[in-house]
Order: C-alpha cells, then structure tokens, then sequence
C-alpha cells in the first residue's frame, strides 16, 4: 500500500513488463530485519533485487534500470531536452509535492507514530501548504499541457498521480478551483496501469 511501491508498478504497468513481487509489511517492520537491511540500509520500500544478486533501491533509480532494458515506451523523454523537462518535472512533483503530502501524512497520522519517530505534529501541519503551493504549479503547467512533462505521458505524471492520490490518506484535497488537476487526474486514472 505505500506510495513508492505502487509508482514503481505503474511504471512498469506502462512498459507492459511485468516481475515478481515479494510484499514487505512497513507496519510489521519487515523493512527492518537484518535481511531487508541488507538490501537497503536505508529501511525504504521498494527494492530490487536482479538475478545476479544486486539490489536497487530508490523508485527512480529502478524505474531508470527498466527504462534503460525497455526504451519504448520512453517514460523518461526522448531526446536531450524532452529528458531535462521531465527530470524538472518529476523532481518538482516529487519533492515539492510528493514530499510534502508524505510528511504531512506521516507527521500527523497517530498510525505512523513507530515509523516516523519523532512525530513532530507542526511540521505536518506546516506541509499541507506546500502542497498546495505546488498543486497550484501543477494546475498552471495543465492549462496549457495534455501531461504533467509536455505532451507525452511521462514518469512525472506517475509521481504526480500517486501523489495527489496519496492526499486521501493524508486528509488532505485538491483545492476546487484547480479544475486542470481534475481533469488530467481523471484522464490518468482511466489508464490501466492506474491499478497497479
């Protein structure tokens, strides 16, 4: 159920590639055995683990592996430019939304309270703004653009995505009056790989 996870499967929804998935329980703390640290020291989901025993941690990191296996359909841009715009964009959703969604979830969520240790309940309440801020960043950029990137569907349209999906658990919405998230927010997520 974690966001991070779940941008990961979309991406590879979108490439039609399709892997086995081990389930790793953050509320059990499975992400923190001996084992699981082995393969990422940082107690973050997900990891990949390849055939010859390497292991890849950071969603964009794998999603780059597979777009570097699997060019087609290019999730990263084509071209020098194409690739700079939806590097922008997708740092600019994820850590400027993204981001800002989780710590506030995480912060103020009491079942969170063992993973996020200290809770710290001002600093949640200080990032439901930010989020908007950026929402409405991403509201002007749709006015004028099919995909969050350009005109292409893109790996920043998945961050995006799973970040506003991510405002439900957070208790948090998307103002009403940034109808261009709604409507790119419902053409996204008819997308088949929107169940991922």
């Amino acid at each position: 159920m974690a966001p991070n996870p779940r941008r990961v499967r979309i991406f590879l929804k979108e490439k039609g590639i399709e892997i086995p998935y081990e389930q790793i329980s953050i509320m059990e703390d499975e992400h923190k055995s001996e084992d699981f640290t082995k393969r990422n020291p940082g107690q973050r989901v997900p990891v990949l683990v390849l055939d010859d025993g390497t292991y890849i941690a950071e969603t964009v990191a794998i999603c780059r592996y597979f777009e570097e296996l699997q060019p087609s359909p290019a999730l990263f841009g084509t071209g020098p430019l194409e690739r700079a715009i939806v590097e922008m964009w997708n740092r600019r959703m994820e850590h400027g939304l993204f981001f800002h969604v989780a710590q506030h979830f995480r912060h103020l969520n009491p079942n969170m309270a063992g993973l996020e240790v200290p809770q710290v309940k001002e600093w949640g309440e200080a990032n439901a703004p930010k989020a908007v801020e950026c929402m409405e960043i991403l509201d002007a950029q749709l006015a004028s653009s099919a995909y969050v990137a350009g005109a292409n569907y893109s790996i920043a349209d998945i961050t995006a995505m799973v970040a506003i999906d991510f405002l439900k658990p957070a208790q948090l919405n998307v103002p009403e009056n940034l109808t261009n998230i709604a409507r790119w927010h419902e053409e996204l997520s008819a997308r088949p790989s929107a169940e991922a």
